[in-house]
């Protein structure tokens, strides 16, 4: 591993619009506690991926995916010295729905059981879908993820368990975050939030920790940055992104933004914008 580099590309292919890409080389890289909007499809081809994940370390090693259902609190470290390498594609929960309604018998939202499955064959399949948008093929790319998909919701797919607000302290939750979404430019501290609510500020913490799994400061970094996503997709500048969220300039958002999407926002950006260009290559191939 002499000489070898953190390395990473979070792009869209035109023709798979309901799907984010990534390939990634890391080494010392830490993801902080987050969630996605999308489905994780991760693929791993070197090194060991340890993501905290439902209560536990989980170990994704070579010939394994990591899977991971949307708004789903997780992390992402190195299981060793030597980094891990990956490719990952983030199909919309619409297009996972979709498929599952036409291959599956799954009733419901249709998501994955198990976080780590072992399965070389659908790795491969992960890894030749980036590879066919990498080459403009848009037949091949769709097709593959398409059979990848399947063939994931058919080892360890199931109906996702329906979040229903029925407790006292998940209605304080939730019209908690409801305050932060709205105000996220300007939030409130704890107390003044849990005051507004009607109750103390451990008890929301705690509220707030049982119903979307983080506490109100970690999900409203996530959630800024999800917003941060869609304003760079839309043209924004960084620097205009990293105020309209609250954060207090663009450093501020280059550094949460960088571990939780694994780029810094102007790569991020200058890939989006790219999305249309087939001149523009990926820095390194599988």
């Amino acid at each position: 591993m002499v000489g070898e580099r953190e390395r990473a590309r979070h792009w869209r292919y035109a023709e798979l619009p309901d799907v984010d890409l990534l390939r990634a080389r890391y080494i010392s890289k830490t993801f902080v506690r987050h969630t996605h909007e999308h489905f994780v499809i991760a693929a791993i081809s070197q090194g060991v991926d340890v993501f905290h994940h439902g209560g536990s370390d989980q170990h994704a090693g070579p010939g394994s995916l990591a899977l991971v259902n949307p708004d789903t609190p997780h992390t992402g470290r190195a299981g060793g010295p030597e980094g891990w390498r990956y490719g990952a594609v983030y199909p919309s929960p619409g297009l996972v729905a979709e498929i599952a309604a036409e291959t599956t018998g799954i009733r419901g939202a249709p998501g994955f059981t198990s976080p780590v499955l072992d399965d070389p064959y659908a790795v491969e399949l992960v890894h030749r879908v980036l590879r066919a948008a990498d080459e403009g093929n848009a037949l091949a790319a769709d097709t593959l993820l398409r059979v990848a998909v399947t063939r994931l919701l058919r080892r360890t797919g199931g109906p996702l368990p329906q979040r229903t607000v029925r407790s006292a302290g998940g209605g304080v939750a939730a019209r908690a975050r409801a305050v932060l979404e709205e105000r996220m430019d300007r939030p409130p501290t704890l107390e003044r939030l849990a005051t507004e609510l009607g109750t103390g500020p451990f008890a929301l913490l705690r509220a707030f920790r049982d119903a979307y799994g983080m506490p109100p400061h970690t999900w409203l970094t996530d959630a800024r940055v999800r917003r941060a996503r869609r304003l760079l997709d839309d043209g924004t500048a960084p620097a205009d992104a990293a105020v309209a969220v609250g954060f207090t300039d663009q450093p501020h958002l280059n550094r949460h933004f960088t571990r939780i999407v694994g780029v810094p926002p102007g790569a991020y950006q200058r890939e989006r914008k790219n999305v249309q260009d087939p001149t523009v290559g990926p820095p390194y191939r599988r």
